[in-house]
């Protein structure tokens, strides 16, 4: 979720930091994957039964690329499955008929062998999805049905009653993601499932299914089918159509529809725990088992897909169970103990499996709105995330919801946490699932109110307080200003946030005692999971302007670190004993045990902020997701030590050596666990190829030239061999082994100010955030003159993304004229 959820100005620093990875694979890849051969050279390649895509084009033609890269990033999944791909360039002398007419150089060939299979218009292999889907539809033409009516449908089924079952999917055109999916569950299923395919919606109609613009997916029972007369027994699919989704669907469908036990249902596993659905058992005696069956039966075929249906002999078991107990139902979580119910109630068990099932489903309620995702682009991964668990129950009681009525007096009647989302942002609703965690974990605990308020309802209060973006969070405590919360939209951060909140800043300190368990950690011990590092200030009595520039700076740090504050007659006891001259800093490091100073002579708020947020970063972190844009905001190179695994004591011995020697201050020495942190896997590919064997160190001159240095493989990391490696690369005399791009990734669309929008009665306005956790004024009717609007950012017009939803709409249309075209043929 939390990847998913860096809208803050953090993750702004982090995707440039991370849009290199990307470009180098991408450009690797246009390089490697696909050979480039002639047309002589490619067909003596081919084999007898073999399947393989050529694009046949001009060796010099610019106007290939974007084609070329999508042929690049299809050709590993196609090799999968046994397909070649290959770019041939076309010579002006050459003879073959592929690279005769200038028309048939916008063509892509599918062969099997040396026999032509299927003439591919570039136009319709727009990206990955539509090529793989495109190349497996060709290739599985008997295996997948492609039908345009009712009658079509209904004529295999009834030559499949008795025989075999059907899998029959509707997608909204040709060469979509869904479509893909489709194909890739056939290659696998295709000989034991006829699958069937349409694009037309009158079919999915005319079996009376609902929100008919989505993609559907049903399996057809026609097996057990005896008499011609009856219909095929119909299951949907709830998921969304992805190959994983359709691969679990199927593997449910060919399980037992309904198994006996005699067991301690705790102690019962079937399939479907292993592919995360629950049991439900049905609970029977001798006396009532032929009804029972029946009953079990009844549910089974009800809940087929959603959960395996068991049905349990109480006078077998030795196992004793409630006696009014007649249903059983346990969940995939292990260790979760199972529920014994009462329900006499088939409806009942059923709405109790659905409401405690968190399987992704494809299909909007029937009061949501069916929104079109090529004009969300912006958001869609989190989009998806909350449609997924748009069914997910959460305890909104633990938060007091606000109005236009109730929010001065709560606010300033206790100690409050305000979130400010609206219920049409995807972020925000993604993010509430956070904040009601936060909830659930301080439930009992904390002394502060946690509330929300949802601003596309009362967009005058939000004004009001600064929120111009969703979500925010702010803190709101008596005599205080708020204070916004800027940091990962996540549970882990807000907590923090909270906790650490729950101290005033800097604490006043007035005992040398109290001092010195403040530094050593047992004044605030359960904070110490939140912040590692504790910063004392030292200030003679006299120092008025240095001690208020420190309070300031404690202030601005609210809910990032603990900051106290000495300044009593005897604080030179202090500055003694720890050699440090007032005005200065004392950082305990708890975590290493270490206390050191730092003097703070003629250093102003902005100076205090910059060397506590430095002094609170690890000497030789682990670099993760969530900490690098706090590790790239530092404009140095990144010394980075990939590890599958722990760091071997003897490389972690040297780096941190050589830190204490001043030898790595240029650079952040850091190292990143593959294990923890998968994507950096996809970093070293954008590095090396073919990929080295770990531990690797690599230099990554981000912020100036972009150059990417490694350190010899074949060399141990050791104190003497880095320096020798650090004065090569210092004099020049190191090759780079590759350079990283310099663009810089953006959001899609520009942000709109949706409450000025809102409001467009009044008068708009906005605030800018700071770029951490930020002290606010509190605002005033009169404050509004200074905003300013941002509506106008949006440079796009909706008309114009509507029109490009148009155009790409034709672009399936053609692609299924061309499609029924071949089938007539």
């Amino acid at each position: 979720m939390q990847l998913q959820l860096m809208m803050s100005s953090d993750f702004s620093i982090f995707r440039v930091g991370i849009s290199f990875i990307m470009m180098c694979i991408f450009h690797k890849s246009t390089e490697d994957s696909v050979p480039e051969l002639s047309p002589q050279k490619y067909f003596s390649t081919l084999q007898p039964g073999k399947a393989s895509l050529a694009y046949f084009c001009q060796a010099d033609s610019p106007s290939t690329s974007v084609l070329l890269e999508e042929l690049n990033e299809a050709a590993k999944p196609l090799q999968d499955y046994g397909i070649s791909v290959a770019k041939v360039n076309c010579v002006k002398e050459e003879t073959s008929r592929y690279c005769g007419k200038e028309k048939d150089l916008m063509k892509a060939y599918l062969f099997r062998g040396n026999i032509l299979l299927r003439e591919f218009p570039t136009d319709t292999l727009f990206d990955v999805n539509a090529i793989v889907a495109h190349v497996l539809f060709a290739l599985l033409f008997n295996e997948v049905k492609y039908i345009t009516t009712l009658e079509d449908l209904q004529n295999i089924e009834n030559a499949l009653k008795g025989k075999a079952n059907m899998v029959f999917s509707y997608v909204r055109a040709i060469g979509t993601p869904e479509h893909r999916a489709v194909m890739e569950a056939a290659f696998v299923y295709g000989t034991t499932y006829q699958f069937v395919l349409t694009t037309e919606m009158a079919v999915l109609e005319s079996i009376g299914s609902e929100n008919i613009e989505l993609a559907h997916l049903y399996f057809f029972h026609c097996n057990l089918v005896s008499d011609l007369t009856q219909q095929c027994r119909r299951t949907r699919m709830e998921q969304s159509l992805t190959t994983l989704n359709i691969h679990l669907f199927v593997k449910t469908m060919k399980a037992p529809l309904l198994t006996e036990v005699a067991e301690d249902p705790q102690q019962v596993s079937t399939i479907h725990l292993q592919l995360g659905l629950p049991l439900v058992f049905i609970v029977s005696q001798q006396a009532t088992y032929e009804a029972d069956r029946r009953t079990a039966e009844w549910v089974a075929w009800r809940l087929l897909g959603k959960a395996g249906v068991l049905l349990l002999l109480r006078d077998s078991l030795k196992v004793n169970i409630p006696q009014h107990t007649n249903v059983i139902f346990k969940r995939a979580e292990q260790e979760v103990p199972v529920e014994f119910l009462e329900l006499h109630d088939v409806d009942l068990i059923i709405s109790h499996v659905e409401n405690n099932n968190h399987i992704e489903e494809t299909q909007e309620d029937e009061d949501d709105d069916i929104e079109d995702p090529d004009m969300d682009i912006q958001d869609d991964e989190v989009a998806e995330t909350v449609y997924r668990d748009r069914k997910r129950q959460l305890p909104l009681e633990l938060t007091v919801e606000l109005t236009e009525e109730t929010f001065n007096a709560t606010v300033m009647a206790s100690d409050s946490i305000v979130l400010f989302y609206a219920g049409w942002n995807a972020v925000s609703m993604a993010f509430l699932q956070s904040y009601i965690d936060v909830a659930i974990k301080l439930k009992d605990t904390s002394t502060m109110l946690l509330t929300r308020i949802n601003c596309a309802d009362w967009s005058d209060v939000c004004t009001k307080q600064n929120v111009t973006e969703f979500p925010t969070v702010k803190m709101y405590k008596k005599g205080e200003n708020p204070v916004s919360y800027v940091g990962m939209l996540g549970t882990e951060g807000l907590l923090k946030f909270i906790q650490l909140n729950r101290i005033s800043y800097p604490v006043n300190i007035t005992l040398i005692q109290e001092a010195e368990k403040y530094l050593s950690g047992e004044l605030y011990k359960d904070l110490l999971t939140y912040s590692s590092v504790s910063v004392l200030g030292l200030f003679s009595p006299t120092m008025t302007t240095a001690k208020e520039d420190f309070t300031e700076a404690g202030n601005y740090l609210k809910g990032c670190v603990i900051t106290g504050i000495y300044s009593e007659e005897d604080v030179w006891i202090l500055s003694n004993k720890y050699a440090a001259t007032l005005p200065a800093l004392l950082l305990a490091r708890h975590k290493e045990g270490k206390i050191e100073s730092i003097p703070l002579a003629n250093t102003h708020v902005q100076d205090i902020v910059q060397i506590i947020t430095n002094a609170s970063l690890e000497t030789f972190p682990e670099i993760t997701v969530e900490n690098l844009p706090t590790y790239l905001r530092l404009q140095k190179p990144l010394l980075i030590l990939f590890s599958d695994g722990s760091i071997n004591p003897q490389y972690r011995k040297a780096i941190l050596t050589l830190m204490k020697q001043k030898h790595l201050d240029s650079f952040i020495p850091c190292w990143l666990n593959l294990k923890n942190t998968p994507v950096g896997r996809g970093i070293l590919r954008a590095y090396f190829s073919p990929l080295p064997p770990l531990p690797l160190l690599v230099l990554v001159n981000l912020h100036s030239g972009g150059q990417v240095f490694a350190f010899p493989s074949n060399q141990s990391i050791t104190e003497q061999n880095l320096v020798l490696w650090l004065k090569k690369l210092e004099a020049g005399l190191e090759n780079h082994i590759t350079i990283l791009s310099a663009q810089e990734w953006k959001p899609p669309l520009p942000a709109y100010d949706f409450l000025s929008m809102m409001d467009a009665a009044t008068a708009p306005h906005s605030t800018r955030k700071k770029p951490q956790y930020t002290k606010e004024t509190h605002v005033t009717e009169n404050d509004k003159e200074q905003h300013e609007d941002k509506s106008a950012i949006r440079k796009e017009p909706i008309e114009t993304l509507r029109i490009k939803h148009w155009n790409k709409s034709n672009w399936f249309k053609e692609t299924e004229k061309s499609l029924k075209h071949d089938k007539e043929l």
